[in-house]
Formats: C-alpha cells, sequence, structure tokens
C-alpha cells in the first residue's frame, strides 16, 4: 500500500522556506490580499481514507477550477448537445486570449478557456430555475458540504475588473453564440469563479471524475461516456498553454486556477487537490504544478 501520508508531509515540508513561489495573480483585486506562502494539499483515495498536509483546510477561490463543475453540470442536462457549440481542442493560447474566436466564428476551441465556459455558462442560464443557487447546490451536493459558498467580494471584484471577459461575451453574442442576456451569463460566471472552497472539499467534489460518475455517497452524477469525455478535456486543455506541459510531468486529468488550485485525478486510484497562490508565467500554481509532478514520481502513478 502506497504511504501517501509520508509522501505529502516530505512535499509539504520541503516548501516551508521555499522563496520561489511564484506571483499571486493581482488583476482580481481581491486575490491579491491571500498570503503567499500558504501551500495544502490533499489526498482521497478510491476507498475515501484521506491524506493531508499544510493548509489544506483553508478555504481559497477555486477560479477556473469550476469550469470542470459547471461543465459536469451542463452535460448532465444537455449531453452531447453541448459539443455544437464548444469544440473539445486544446487552444495554444493563454485563457482570456479572444483571437481564435474570431477566427474560428465563435465557437469556443473547448469549454475550459473563458470563451468556452461563458457558453456553458450560458448553457446552465437557459436549462436551471435559479441559475446561481441551483449551481452552488449541485457542488454542495457532490462534495456533500452545504458550507460551501460564492465569495460576494471576490464576484464583486471580478465584475468590476473583467474587461476580457466582457469582450469575449459581447464577440459570443455577436455570433449567436450566446442565448441569453450577456450582464446575466456574466454574473453566473463571476460567480461561478468566487466559488470558495479547501483542498479536502476539491477532492470530495471531484471524487465523481475518478470514481466512473459516483459520488462519495454512491449517488450517480455522469454516465462513464460523460466522465471519459471530461477527463480527456482535462488533460488536454485544463492548463491552458501549458496542458502539454502538466501531462509530460504529471500526467494526469487535471484544471487550475489563477487562486492557486489544481485538482488531478487518477482514476479508480485518488483525487488530489493542492494550493499555493503563487503562479507561474503560465497562470498555473508554480508550486502546485512541482508538488504533483512530486506526487507521480514518488508513487509511480500517474495515467502513462
Amino acid at each position: 500500500m502506497t504511504d501517501y501520508q509520508n509522501i505529502l508531509d516530505d512535499i509539504s515540508s520541503g516548501y516551508k522556506e521555499t522563496k520561489e513561489r511564484g506571483k499571486i495573480a493581482s488583476y482580481i483585486p481581491e486575490l491579491a490580499k491571500v498570503n503567499e506562502s500558504k501551500f495544502g494539499i490533499h489526498l482521497v483515495d478510491l476507498n475515501k481514507n484521506n491524506f493531508c498536509a499544510g493548509h489544506s483546510k483553508e478555504a481559497f477561490s477555486i477560479q477556473s477550477i469550476s469550469k470542470v463543475l459547471s461543465l459536469a453540470l451542463a452535460f448532465s442536462l444537455v449531453d452531447n448537445a453541448l459539443l455544437k457549440r464548444v469544440d473539445v481542442e486544446p487552444s495554444g493560447d493563454p485563457f482570456n486570449h479572444l483571437s481564435l474566436l474570431e477566427f474560428e466564428n465563435g465557437i469556443p476551441r473547448n469549454p475550459l478557456i473563458n470563451a468556452g465556459a461563458l457558453v456553458v455558462a450560458d448553457v446552465l442560464v437557459s436549462e436551471l430555475d435559479n441559475p446561481k443557487k441551483d449551481f452552488l447546490q449541485f457542488v454542495r451536493d457532490l462534495a456533500n458540504d452545504q458550507t460551501i459558498d460564492f465569495d460576494e467580494k471576490v464576484a464583486k471584484s471580478e465584475k468590476r475588473t473583467g474587461f476580457k471577459n466582457y469582450a469575449a461575451a459581447n464577440l459570443l453574442k455577436s455570433y449567436g453564440n450566446l442565448k441569453n442576456d450577456v450582464e446575466t451569463v456574466l454574473d453566473f460566471y463571476f460567480h461561478q469563479c468566487s466559488m470558495a472552497m479547501d483542498c479536502e472539499q476539491l477532492t470530495k467534489a471531484f471524487f465523481p471524475f475518478m470514481n466512473g460518475g459516483k459520488c462519495q455517497r454512491n449517488r450517480n452524477y455522469l454516465t462513464l461516456s460523460q466522465v471519459k469525455r471530461i477527463n480527456a478535456i482535462m488533460l488536454t486543455c485544463g492548463f491552458y498553454d501549458e496542458a502539454g506541459e502538466f501531462a509530460f510531468e504529471i500526467g494526469l486529468p487535471g484544471k487550475s486556477g489563477v487562486g492557486g488550485g489544481i485538482v488531478a485525478v487518477l482514476p479508480r486510484k485518488y483525487c488530489v487537490a493542492v494550493w499555493s497562490p503563487g503562479l507561474n508565467a503560465k497562470g498555473n500554481s508554480k508550486l502546485g504544478m512541482e508538488a504533483l509532478e512530486k506526487l507521480t514520481t514518488a508513487t509511480h502513478q500517474s495515467i502513462f
């Protein structure tokens, strides 16, 4: 049996004195207030054994990690009809670039770049009776944790500074790929990204992607086909223009967020979440990327 606890302890202790921790995402003012010295990691295996180290129970803004959860809900509601409005190809560009969107007539490259996530948000606004409330409840139920909530300060901070998201939404609207009012879709999207969770809560919420669509309470949320597709999208598109590097170094499907979080899964084996708010040049957690590489190297466990 793999000694996950000892491995996580070694990884966490190795970062206590590290000086080079990356740069916090200051373009969202509320995120700039986070202490850059934080580091947490949590792993849950298929048998629901939990292992953790560092600040693993401190909530942070999950940001783009939420795109996987909104994608899962959209797939559960409209299934493959979603793929008529958003592609599944890696973009090769940073998460907020718009050049490809215009070149490809308003069809985003994949659901995990901002433009693609806005299309997914539009689907949820159309399909849900009370979109923000219903999405929040979906995540709470996935994680079996009713304390999970939006961080209103972060949502307002994003609204004040989200000029490229406004541009993307209006460009999508101009191509007919946004059915609802731009302001309504953006309000949902900003709240989605503002959700605050800790590493343990994230591993619970992502448990179905490791467990064939079933959460820790054995409730089925997704089909095996949907899980396969979402994991494939995470592997190829989950880290923007660093997705290839993540697959090469870590070898797991995963998703990052500019709040410094990363979640990754090894199907039928474990789900792991790591948080360190300093980002590398590509916008992914610097120490988070390193920690997951150390984890898969130490355990000799990846999808490859």
